[in-house]
């Protein structure tokens, strides 16, 4: 071979030597990456558009699958309609998936039902953040507000007319866009009931003492959070009160059987280790401490 050629060649192979060569980031920086990046991609108004409009299609049929009892068609479907959403409208997400653990419900999968549910409430969270938690301050508050307005006849600022900023340029624009964001927050609100009823059903038919805390956790949630309570529908009003009524007991049933459960395979575990010494477990005292639940052990 002529020296050129010789020449081109090892210059072709170092090239490839160097293409092959790989990048000194771990996969996970490189996945981190890529995930980023996708989820930084937005679509023009008009393919935003069409994408919604493909995912009604199908969630409306989806919906007609769910009347005719079709779940797990009708499941399907959901997921097609969740393909085409957009990532970042966290709103039309949080409405599939809680559609999806309706179905789940339907069928008696409780685990799947549970963990779509609460993909539903993620992304109202993402969306409009966390409804808060009642505290003690917000009773005062309310006190403190009820004797102002009965000293003055005037109300506190959360309860006043919203005034319309002047640069908004035209009145009837603002009341307008007001109008919509209040639309807006009472569709988030249903969504969010209808996924906290949903979850704590299914936590409850699944038993067991974490799911049935996770549940009375849920159902206090709708009963004390001043931004859902008033805006149950009366079929929940029932089911939150009966469900606050009887949980505590079932809760405290599946904990004393947890525990019971728990200390036999300690039992199991400690006679093997004790075996060789020519113990058990009975030359030991278990003792119940009945203010904490835990328990003592000693001779006997």
């Amino acid at each position: 071979m002529a020296p050129a050629a010789e020449s081109s060649a090892a210059a072709t192979r170092r090239n490839s030597e160097e293409i092959a060569v790989p990048d000194p980031r771990s996969g996970e920086e490189e996945e981190a990456e890529a995930e980023g990046e996708s989820s930084a991609i937005r679509f023009s108004p008009e393919e935003e558009a069409t994408l919604l409009s493909q995912s009604h299609t199908e969630k409306a049929e989806a919906n007609e699958l769910f009347k005719s009892a079709q779940y797990s068609q009708a499941i399907s479907l959901y997921d097609r309609a969740l393909a085409s959403v957009p990532n970042y409208l966290e709103y039309e997400i949080a409405v599939l998936k809680s559609n999806v653990a309706a179905c789940h419900l339907k069928l008696a999968d409780w685990k799947a039902a549970v963990d779509e549910a609460t993909k539903s409430l993620e992304a109202l969270d993402r969306l409009d953040g966390p409804p808060p938690t009642p505290n003690p301050s917000d009773k005062k508050d309310e006190r403190a507000a009820d004797r102002v307005e009965k000293d003055t006849g005037e109300k506190g600022d959360d309860d006043g007319v919203v005034e319309l900023a002047d640069d908004d340029g035209d009145e009837g624009e603002a009341l307008e866009k007001l109008q919509k964001d209040d639309r807006r927050k009472d569709d988030i609100r249903r969504i969010r009931i209808k996924a906290l009823m949903r979850r704590a059903r299914a936590r409850t038919e699944q038993g067991g003492w974490g799911n049935l805390q996770g549940a009375l956790e849920d159902y206090q949630l709708l009963s004390t959070s001043p931004h859902l309570s008033p805006h149950l529908p009366p079929s929940s009003i029932s089911t939150v009160r009966t469900a606050l009524s009887t949980l505590p007991a079932l809760i405290s049933a599946a904990k004393e059987k947890e525990m019971g459960e728990m200390m036999g395979k300690l039992k199991e575990l400690g006679n093997g280790i004790l075996k060789p010494f020519g113990l058990s477990t009975e030359s030991f005292r278990f003792e119940k401490d009945e203010r904490t639940g835990g328990y003592s052990v000693g001779m006997k």
